[in-house]
């Protein structure tokens, strides 16, 4: 039968065919799809940082009262003083990170090895939790928008495929390492000012169950076998595990999703309910201020 996102079955390849698509993954015969979702998005993202720069004329609108423009000799595209963002950007009325289209390289793996559909679901998801989480913490009625959400829904979508999929890779260690590294610095950026950090964490957590729910595979040699006597097979497609991690994923999504739309709907402003929170999202340094 077709897949909507693959196209036609192919015809069986031998059964030595494999691909590596990165050292850490037992390769298989799975073919991979054409990554074009995610570039586009970085496409996108780019064009807007742009827009944002030119519009934002730091030369023009800066009153030097933290300093001066960053990179002076690009003019309207000069970045704010870091005092005020420090991630090479425009001024808060205009504000876009430039992390934003080079965090998005991440995702290109996922739709080559699960297709555009199902990595499409976790992005959009994953910023609509993230949007959820940042709309409970607000602080002075200060919006944050952006599509930071989504990206750290595809992170953590990245390491909950690393986890069900754990039987089937080789240096397992050294790819939850660098794993762990990568969304820790990314995490720690938003301690930044400018950033809405809370976004990010309700984002990657959306996508951390997202991925055991949209993101398995076979158990290793599942789909080889079918070309085996029937008494030879693999019987069972996927390990019991990752059913049971599919469950659990499930039960906690909803209930998350459903007790974060219920609280915001009710006006709820979870800052009164944590003192020390805010500090997840902008921590006063004296190189930059976290002023509303």
């Amino acid at each position: 039968m077709a897949d909507p996102e693959r196209g036609p079955p192919e015809k069986p390849r031998p059964n030595n065919y494999s691909y590596n698509s990165n050292q850490y993954y037992v390769g298989t015969s799975e073919a991979q799809w054409t990554s074009w979702l995610i570039p586009m998005f970085v496409v996108a993202n780019i064009v807007v940082f742009i827009v944002a720069m030119i519009i934002n004329n730091c030369p023009k609108h800066n009153l030097g009262f933290d300093g001066k423009c960053v990179a002076k000799f690009l003019g309207r595209l000069s970045f704010q003083p870091l005092k005020e963002n420090p991630l090479f950007g425009p001024s808060s009325r205009t504000n876009w990170e430039l992390l934003n289209g080079s965090r998005l390289y991440i995702g290109i793996r996922l739709e080559q090895q699960f297709g555009f559909i199902r990595v499409g679901i976790i992005y959009l998801l994953s910023g609509f939790g993230g949007s959820i989480l940042s709309a409970l913490f607000l602080q002075s009625n200060n919006i944050s928008v952006g599509a930071s959400g989504a990206l750290f829904g595809l992170l953590g979508a990245m390491l909950s495929e690393l986890i069900t999929n754990w039987s089937i890779y080789t240096n397992k260690a050294a790819a939850l390492l660098t794993l762990v590294v990568i969304i820790a610095i990314n995490l720690a950026v938003g301690i930044l000012p400018r950033v809405g950090n809370f976004a990010h964490i309700g984002g990657f957590l959306t996508g951390f169950l997202l991925g055991f729910i949209f993101l398995l595979r076979p158990q290793f040699g599942w789909i080889e076998s079918r070309n085996l006597p029937a008494n030879a097979r693999v019987k069972s497609k996927h390990k019991a595990y990752q059913y049971v991690l599919v469950v659990v994923a499930s039960a906690l999504l909803i209930a998350g999703l459903t007790t974060g739309l219920v609280l915001l709907f009710k006006g709820e402003n979870l800052n009164k309910h944590c003192g020390w929170c805010h500090y997840l999202s902008c921590v006063p340094t004296s190189k930059w201020r976290c002023r509303n």
